[in-house]
Formats: C-alpha cells, structure tokens, sequence
C-alpha cells in the first residue's frame, strides 16, 4: 500500500477528504521523523514500536576491490509490531 492509497483507504473509511487527511498523515510522519531524529523512541500501543538502535563501528570487508572499509558508528531505525499486530498478520 502507497502512501496515496492509505489516504484514500482513511478518507473513505473517516468521511473526511482526501486534503485534511494527507495534511494528517504527513503531520504524523515528521512528527515521527522528528522524534527518532532526536533520540527518542516513539511507542503506539497496540501497534508497535520506533525506536533508533545504535550500530558501533565496525570494519567492513569490500570483497569487490578487497580492501577493508572502516564503518563509523551510526543509528539505524527499528520498527516492533505490538503483540496483537503480530498475531493479527500471522
């Protein structure tokens, strides 16, 4: 599902048009960009979890030119569904 496909899906189902509902679900999102560029972890219960799990640095072998690469420390986001989330998709 896109992106333009969940603002349809959310306007047919709520009544609102399709302007209210991206203005919210773009809100959401940089919200949600906002706070994991900040460090902190954004739960929704019974959906999941954003939380930004930190990497340390490492070096990286590049069997392509066989040379080691250095690989700073960096964070990387995380999604874990809720429980409920979880057992509805299996």
């Amino acid at each position: 599902m896109t992106k333009a496909e969940l603002i349809n899906e959310l306007a047919i189902s709520t009544g609102y048009d399709k302007r209210t509902i991206s203005v919210i679900v773009e809100g959401f999102m940089d919200t949600v960009k906002k706070q994991l560029a900040e460090d902190n972890d954004v739960f929704l219960r019974g959906f999941g979890s954003f939380v930004c799990k930190h990497r340390a640095a490492k070096t990286a072998r590049d069997i392509n030119r066989c040379i080691s690469v250095d690989v700073p420390a960096h964070r990387v986001v995380h999604f874990k569904p809720a429980k409920d989330f979880s057992a509805k998709v299996r």
